[in-house]
């Protein structure tokens, strides 16, 4: 008989939560402090919304701002490490300014990119990492208005495929995690509840994910119950892409 334990637990790692402040990232770090993690969360607010964790301000369409952080987190020693800040703005394709296109991609790709640059020589010094990237069912497939989100998106796709080719020989498996439609602040802000309801229906199990729904997936993926996934891209969203 196989005896298979499926405890998560996260004491004596240090994680790196960015974009941490609101939505899936809030999840994700409200569930790494319970599960006994060291955490560290960056957002764009001034003040720490988290007891018990580094809190580090960084906005990164700021050159500066980001630049201090990735100094800070270079001369740091983190187990895990995820990416989840992002922002997006829907605009037909022949409307999308060059501005919003590079301030998209700066956060949503160029970011991960430095900050999961600056991390790795610590994981692969000391044999073990994992790296998450939070990107989207739009790094998947696409619709309209979505040109600039979507490249941001794939393009991060394109950076875990490539960056765990590199360093999974080391045991610092790095992969994608991608949401579908999900219940956060920002999705009843933008969408209202007649568009959500219609959304609603159109997702096979005829619901949007709560935002505990995403956080467990990235849970496993960077708990030790993971030893062998590396290079994926994990699609949490009711059977969405499928149909």
């Amino acid at each position: 008989m196989v005896n298979i334990q499926m405890k998560i637990d996260f004491k004596n790692k240090r994680v790196l939560v960015t974009g941490g402040t609101r939505g899936i990232g809030r999840q994700i770090a409200e569930d790494m402090l319970d599960l006994g993690a060291t955490l560290t969360v960056t957002g764009k607010s001034s003040h720490c919304i988290f007891p018990g964790a580094e809190y580090m301000q960084v906005d990164f369409l700021d050159d500066e701002s980001t630049n201090k952080f990735i100094e800070v987190i270079s001369n740091q020693t983190y187990d895990i490490c995820i990416n989840n800040a992002g922002i997006n703005k829907i605009d037909s394709f022949c409307d999308v300014k060059k501005e919003d296109w590079d301030r998209i991609l700066k956060v949503n790709l160029t970011a991960p990119f430095l900050t999961q640059q600056a991390v790795v020589d610590n994981m692969v010094k000391q044999g073990y990492g994992k790296i998450i990237n939070i990107a989207s069912i739009w790094g998947s497939i696409s619709i309209a208005k979505r040109a600039a989100y979507s490249s941001s998106k794939f393009g991060l796709r394109g950076l875990t495929l490539a960056s765990a080719a590199e360093l999974s020989r080391f045991n610092v498996l790095v992969n994608t995690v991608s949401p579908g439609f999900t219940l956060t602040d920002l999705t009843r802000q933008v969408l209202g509840p007649d568009r959500m309801q219609e959304i609603s229906r159109s997702i096979p199990m005829g619901r949007m994910a709560e935002p505990s729904e995403i956080s467990k997936v990235v849970l496993f993926m960077a708990s030790e119950l993971n030893s062998y996934i590396s290079g994926q891209n994990i699609i949490v969203d009711g059977g969405f892409v499928s149909v």
